[in-house]
C-alpha cells in the first residue's frame, strides 16, 4: 500500500470513528425566554385553528371547530370580513382551546416546543393575505393553561391559569403572560 493510501484511510476512519466535534450546547434559556417560548405556541396553534378552519371561508360570520394535531380541540368563532384591495382579513374572533396540543421542531433552540393549551382567547386586528398589508393584531385572554416543554433541550412548563396579553405587528410578537413581560420574532 502506499504511503499517502494509508494516511487516506487512516483520516477516514478517524472522521467516522469519531463523528466529529460535539455541536455546541444551548444556551441557558432562563423565564424570560421561556416565556417568549410559550408565547410563539400559543399564537402559533391559534394561526394553525384559524388556517384549519376559517381558510377560504367566506366573509362573515364563522364558528368552526377543529380536533388539534397531537390531541384535543379548538373552536373559532366570530367575525372575519375581507379588504380585497389591501389584501387583508379583518377579524374580531373567539378561540376554545381545549387541551389543544402541537408539536414544533426546529434547529433554533428557543423555537422548539411541547405544548397543551386550554382557555379562551379573543382575537381582533388585521391578518396579512398579500404582502401589501401588514398584520396587526390584538390577543388576550383572562386565563390559559400551558403544560408541556419549551426549548432544546427541552425545559418542563407549566402555567395553570395565566393571563396573557399579546400584540402582533408584522413578524414582531410582545406581551405579558401571567404578568411578566415576553416577547419573540415569528
Amino acid at each position: 500500500m502506499k504511503p499517502g493510501c494509508a494516511l487516506l484511510m487512516l483520516s477516514t476512519w478517524l472522521v467516522i470513528g469519531c463523528g466529529g466535534p460535539d455541536p455546541e450546547p444551548s444556551p441557558p434559556c432562563e423565564r424570560k425566554c421561556q416565556d417568549a417560548t410559550a408565547l410563539r405556541a400559543l399564537r402559533e396553534i391559534m394561526k394553525l385553528v384559524f388556517n384549519l378552519t376559517l381558510q377560504g371561508n367566506a366573509v362573515g360570520p364563522q364558528d368552526e371547530t377543529t380536533p388539534c394535531p397531537m390531541g384535543g380541540s379548538a373552536r373559532v368563532f366570530g367575525q372575519a370580513t375581507s379588504n380585497a384591495v389591501q389584501g387583508a382579513i379583518e377579524v374580531d374572533l373567539t378561540y376554545e382551546l381545549t387541551e389543544c396540543a402541537y408539536l414544533q421542531r426546529d434547529d433554533e433552540p428557543p423555537e422548539n416546543y411541547n405544548m397543551t393549551i386550554a382557555g379562551t382567547v379573543l382575537q381582533q386586528g388585521t391578518i396579512a393575505v398579500q404582502p401589501s398589508a401588514t398584520m396587526a393584531l390584538n390577543m388576550s385572554s383572562e386565563a390559559v393553561s400551558f403544560v408541556g416543554t419549551v426549548y432544546d433541550p427541552p425545559i418542563g412548563f407549566e402555567e395553570p391559569a395565566c393571563a396573557v396579553r399579546m400584540g402582533q405587528s408584522g413578524n414582531q410578537l410582545s406581551g405579558t403572560i401571567c404578568d411578566r413581560e415576553a416577547g419573540t420574532d415569528l
